[in-house]
């Protein structure tokens, strides 16, 4: 099997380099362009596909992937938001996803954003730096005795409301598709109103795209934390900026952006960022943005390797796998 992988990075090759020792029968061809319709050619003489998050594969990709006599598409990340799945299925392409590789390291990663902007040590960090050691303006807050509302509890979600039990903070959940645990359900509209930290960890799918747009903000308390490590259009980032504005929103803390396919994983330095709805965001000084790391582990890394060449390998031999979508 020839396997066409898209949005190829350096940090990943030694890790799929590793993995593939053991499947002998599977050969990579690395691109480091985004999988759309003006880079589907490169898949020309492959069997398969392996793309990541920003990879566009919608009806027109999709078509023209089956043309070339694509066969799988290995996703290997657990969202499938940038697949018309539905599409491949009516062309007879199979379609396979990582569902966990490691919740421990999105959990972990959200926390971070919560301390780093509760205690504002990025701020600190820059200070020391420059030799000014004056607290003024670090003033930060607890997180023991806190409200922090999750709206999706999978995997993610359950490793998170572990983490703020030990820190002692009172957990609200809203997810309907979840039983009881260490944590207190509500309605939506409850954590919306309740939480003086909500973070996300529910899938991008048309029920919650734009989830929090300007009705939800002004549901919520003032000076509120957010923080996105899931999907970013689950957020309406025109609505997130006015709440900004209005010091609706205290904190921000995004690992995913709205339009990030245009910026993220890729070196911009030295180029003029042309997204003025990015650069308005990134401009506040109580927001706090990464790139899309809260997966970026070698405990992660090497799971996702793993798991998508065994995906691999089940289409392959026409064997059971139970990461189809």
């Amino acid at each position: 099997m020839k396997v066409a992988l898209f949005s190829s990075q350096k940090y990943e090759n030694a890790f799929f380099s590793q993995a593939i020792k053991n499947f002998i029968d599977i050969e990579f061809a690395y691109f480091e362009h985004n999988l759309n319709r003006d880079t589907v050619y490169l898949a020309s003489g492959c069997d398969a596909v392996c793309v990541f998050v920003n990879d566009d594969l919608n009806a027109c990709v999709l078509a023209e992937l089956a043309e070339l006599g694509i066969k799988y598409i290995a996703l290997r990340c657990a969202g499938y938001n940038n697949v018309d799945i539905e599409s491949a299925h009516a062309l007879g392409l199979q379609v396979v996803r990582v569902p966990s590789y490691s919740p421990e390291a999105v959990a972990e990663h959200c926390m971070a954003l919560i301390l780093t902007l509760a205690r504002k040590t990025h701020k600190a960090y820059n200070r020391i730096r420059e030799e000014n050691f004056d607290l003024n303006g670090l003033l930060g807050f607890n997180i023991h005795n806190k409200t922090v509302g999750l709206i999706g509890c999978g995997k993610i979600g359950q490793a998170l409301v572990s983490i703020l039990n030990g820190f002692g903070a009172h957990t609200l959940v809203y997810d309907p598709n979840i039983g009881e645990g260490s944590y207190t359900q509500v309605s939506l509209d409850m954590l919306l109103q309740q939480s003086d930290i909500i973070s996300l960890h529910c899938p991008l799918t048309d029920a919650t795209h734009h989830l929090l747009d300007a009705q939800a903000f002004g549901k919520m308390k003032q000076g509120v934390m957010v923080i996105n490590t899931s999907r970013g259009a689950i957020i309406d980032t025109r609505a997130c900026i006015a709440a900004l504005k209005s010091n609706k929103i205290g904190y921000l803390g995004l690992d995913v952006y709205e339009q990030e396919s245009e910026l993220f994983f890729k070196d911009r330095s030295e180029e003029i960022i042309q997204d003025d709805t990015f650069v308005r965001l990134s401009s506040f000084p109580n927001v706090l943005i990464t790139g899309h790391q809260g997966f970026f582990t070698q405990e992660a890394m090497t799971e996702i390797a793993n798991t998508t060449l065994k995906n691999l390998h089940a289409l392959k031999h026409k064997t059971h796998t139970p990461n189809l979508v």
